[in-house]
């Protein structure tokens, strides 16, 4: 593997934000960390369409078509670590426990929580994104403050699946 290889993304990492961009019909999409950014665009009748910037030392541009849907591919496994699930952000963005200031938490610790159900918002961009549960679980733990800046996968819930 040469030196450039190693600075590209992971090819895991820039599919799971191909599959969120198809899942919540972005017209764009644009991460940058470090070094690397990608970018993500809908192009007109032509479909989704990525490309990924490499660091400034590498002159090209790498880019790729959306992934075609498959019947694997709508369920990837997700990365499970010894003590639990969790629910992570699919965003970059503000981490929101209520839907408005005044208003409860849309859940918490010990709360039954169903597949499709809201359990936070991360605001992006001025967006209020809706972030719903991928499986009924129970909330064992928060790990995010409310109003805290989050990065993609960021781990906002420890839960614990029916």
């Amino acid at each position: 593997m040469s030196d450039s290889d190693s600075k590209l993304p992971d090819i895991a990492y820039v599919s799971e934000l191909a599959k969120l961009f198809k899942r919540f019909h972005l017209d764009e999409l644009e991460i940058e960390t470090g070094e690397q950014r990608i970018s993500m665009r809908r192009g007109g009748d032509s479909g989704a369409g990525m490309t990924m910037g490499v660091p400034m030392a590498a002159p090209m541009t790498y880019a790729a078509p959306a992934p075609a849907p498959s019947a694997s591919s709508s369920s990837l496994p997700i990365p499970v670590e010894a003590e639990g699930d969790y629910i992570t952000s699919p965003f970059v963005g503000t981490f929101y426990s209520r839907p408005r200031p005044n208003e409860p938490s849309f859940t918490s610790v010990g709360s039954t929580v169903a597949a499709g159900q809201t359990v936070c918002i991360v605001e992006a961009m001025k967006l209020f994104n809706e972030i719903e549960a991928e499986f009924g679980c129970v909330i064992e733990e928060f790990l995010v403050a409310d109003q805290q800046p989050v990065e993609f996968g960021t781990k906002l819930y420890r839960v614990r699946r029916l």
